[in-house]
């Protein structure tokens, strides 16, 4: 009798409101990518054009709150508040838990963007800079670093906060909806406003999710097509969309133990290996110049290029970058939240807003400094003439293999970049199918496999659909679309958080104990997992 309880229960958590919606509308959008995709286009540049020119500014001031709240909450009283228990111990050492927080983040958009997006803002910097020039260089360098840096890491650390913090302190699922109960009440946090906000972040989820499967794969044929000829056409993209997906859908099936902390730590020894090579064999002296440079003008223009925006002049650079950026990471806010959520328990608050803040935007910039540096002395020494710099912006895909092949060991080094964008490729989707099964599994924490089976099958028919699409404008569509409402609901997050907190240090002045739960040293563990 037990045991049919636990099935009914089980088939309760696969099927429910949030997978079933959810499901009909991700079947909806890649039906209509690979049937219709010239309607599909058309559309969906509709669509992109509205949101970034109405709402542009919205993304941009909000993504800037996230950065002041996520350092707000780390130096609070709060930041020595634990996510867990008291006694509760970090489940992975700090090396593998940085690994897979660096692996599900970004890395595979690293890859992709790294070399090619200075090399794009040189070629075509913003309104007001004359293009090839030192000072387009500077601001090529600087809006890289801004892109990739502490913006982005806010977003996954708000999300990731509220996660962790309500399920592993507060005992209640892993969903984005429960982290809203202290604004919305219990009642409609188990209710129809509860759905629909799961249901947003399952969609959001999937965009960002497929969106960097689009981009991976594009960047895997155009490596592939580079080094050994092999066609770079739709049929290449689809059939390394296939080869990948059956391994990442096996690792997220092995789960975190066995398969995404195995991937993650391949993804931090061949990152190093590759970030080595290229700074000895690259332009050494221009990268640390660009490094040093960079940050400078970085942090002097913070306030300004975080708010880059005009009301008379010409925004397109803005609404084509920066907002195209923020809405990609606020879409993987749900599924880089939920999986960084799911790996820090045992960690306190500061602990966690250091490791998703700080380092991985520290090792983000110094890994464009490398990698971008590369493109850009092309440039200035004569190898690459403008004509052919901005060629190499107009196919991004293809930017890293062609400016590492004018390098010594280029070869060997295009090899390990495609190894890497690979396992990345594998790391970001597996971390997503696992993220997207929680999400529809009503927050358990372990879902059932046959739903990551499922999840893993749909994202690649999607990502196969956007290809179909048009290739990059469908996805970037896709990520800027779907973030949208997904903003009112990171908003919404960030008043929640510190409201959760406030009653938590109310209710522990009510038993007569003032004081927050003290930081204590506890030991790393000795082997993941």
């Amino acid at each position: 009798m037990s045991n049919e309880v636990n099935e009914g229960q089980e088939q309760a958590k696969f099927i429910n409101p949030v997978f079933i919606v959810s499901l009909i509308i991700c079947l909806i959008i890649a039906v209509w990518a690979v049937v219709f995709n010239e309607n599909f286009a058309v559309v969906s540049g509709a669509v992109l054009n509205f949101l970034e020119e109405k709402f542009g500014w919205l993304y941009l001031l909000s993504v800037l709150a996230f950065v002041f709240f996520s350092i707000a909450i780390a130096v609070s009283k709060y930041g020595k508040i634990r996510l867990g228990d008291d006694d509760s111990r970090p489940e992975y050492n700090t090396l593998t838990w940085f690994a897979m927080l660096f692996g599900c983040g970004m890395g595979i958009g690293l890859m992709f963007w790294s070399v090619s997006e200075p090399i794009c803002h040189m070629a075509a910097p913003m309104a007001g800079i004359e293009a090839g020039t030192d000072t387009a260089a500077m601001f090529a360098m600087r809006s890289t670093y801004m892109d990739w840096g502490f913006h982005a890491w806010a977003i996954f650390a708000v999300m990731g906060l509220g996660l962790a913090y309500t399920s592993f302190r507060l005992k209640k699922p892993q969903l984005v909806s429960y982290v809203l109960e202290p604004l919305i009440g219990e009642k409609n946090t188990k209710g129809a406003l509860g759905k629909i906000v799961d249901i947003l972040a399952v969609f959001a989820t999937v965009a960002g999710i497929v969106t960097s499967l689009g981009l991976g794969a594009m960047q895997i044929a155009a490596g592939l097509n580079h080094m050994f000829g092999v066609p770079s056409g739709i049929a290449t993209g689809i059939i390394i969309i296939a080869i990948i997906s059956v391994i990442y859908i096996g690792t997220a099936v092995a789960g975190i133990d066995k398969g995404i902390a195995t991937v993650g730590n391949i993804n931090l020894t061949l990152a190093v290996i590759l970030l080595v090579l290229c700074f000895i064999l690259g332009p050494t002296i221009d990268q640390l110049n660009n490094l040093v440079g960079g940050v400078g003008a970085y942090f002097q223009n913070f306030m300004q290029d975080s708010l880059l925006i005009t009301a008379y002049g010409d925004n397109s650079w803005s609404l084509g970058w920066r907002v195209f950026y923020w809405a990609w990471w606020i879409a993987w806010a749900p599924f880089v939240g939920m999986f960084v959520a799911r790996i820090s328990k045992g960690r306190t608050i500061r602990e966690f807003i250091a490791g998703v803040l700080l380092v991985p935007s520290v090792v983000s910039i110094v890994w464009c400094a490398v990698l971008g540096s590369m493109g850009l002395s092309l440039f200035y020494n004569g190898t690459f003439t403008f004509e052919q710099l901005t060629a190499v912006s107009a196919t991004p895909e293809v930017g890293l293999f062609v400016t590492f092949g004018e390098y010594p060991l280029g070869f060997l080094i295009s090899i390990i970049a495609v190894v890497l964008i690979c396992t990345f490729f594998i790391t970001s989707a597996n971390s997503g199918t696992f993220a997207l099964s929680m999400l529809t599994s009503e927050g358990v924490q372990n879902p059932p496999k046959s739903k990551m089976l499922f999840w893993g099958v749909i994202q690649s028919i999607t990502a196969v659909g956007m290809l179909l699409a048009g290739g990059l404008k469908p996805l970037q569509t896709m990520s800027v679309a779907s973030a949208f409402p997904f903003i009112f609901v990171m908003l919404a997050v960030m008043f929640a958080i510190p409201i959760a907190l406030s009653r938590e240090k109310a209710f522990k002045k009510d038993e007569g104990d003032d004081a927050v739960p003290a930081e204590e040293a506890l030991p790393e563990p000795a082997a993941e997992g």
